[in-house]
């Protein structure tokens, strides 16, 4: 894989990887003033954290198609 096809890649990462926080931003801001905060935020935890993993298994897979 050539550079010029690994720039979209680590790209198309990052912004996976924003989008976890953002959802886990957007879910626990959501229920800080409903009272259900401590009840949703393990949740929210738990799939930010499946997320980025499975972002960063796809930046493992990406740096020996690099080297």
């Amino acid at each position: 894989m050539s550079a010029e096809q690994l720039l979209p890649a680590h790209e198309a990462l990052a912004i996976e990887e924003a989008d976890a926080w953002f959802e886990y931003l957007e879910v626990t801001r959501a229920e800080i003033g409903s009272g259900r905060y401590h009840e949703i935020e393990p949740w929210a935890w738990a799939r930010l954290s499946q997320r980025l993993r499975a972002v960063k298994r796809k930046q493992t897979e990406l740096r020996p198609a690099a080297a």
